[in-house]
């Protein structure tokens, strides 16, 4: 069984930066490829970016590339997702998770979501 809890939330002015953690508790997320996906109230949660269990493969929806970046340490059991130059339509609750292989859109395991919120 994998646990994930994320931080890193909060409000943050457009233009600013954040970085969002994924940890793991229980169990290594080491074998795991991790995606990060958010959702807004009233819309479909979509994926923003996935990184492979090594490290070695990541993608990145078209509306984050260039401004994001996925990362892992799995030394420290945790998953990372800098956000630069954030905009008001990146406003949601960010979700990372855990599937073998690569990210789809049926993970295994789910975190409870940290809440970015980007406005003047």
């Amino acid at each position: 069984q994998l646990e994930l809890v994320e931080s890193g939330g909060g409000l943050v002015q457009p233009g600013g930066s954040l970085v969002l953690s994924c940890a793991a508790s229980k169990s290594s997320l080491a074998s795991y490829a991790i995606g990060w996906f958010r959702q807004v109230p009233g819309k479909e949660r979509e994926g923003v970016s996935c990184i492979s269990y090594s490290g070695d493969s990541t993608n990145y929806a078209h509306f984050v590339k260039g401004r994001f970046t996925i990362s892992r340490d799995n030394a420290k059991n945790t998953v990372y997702l800098q956000m630069y130059n954030l905009k008001p339509e990146d406003t949601g609750v960010y979700y990372c998770a855990a599937r073998n292989n690569w990210c789809m859109k049926q993970m295994d395991y789910w975190g409870n979501g940290t809440l970015v919120t980007v406005s003047s």
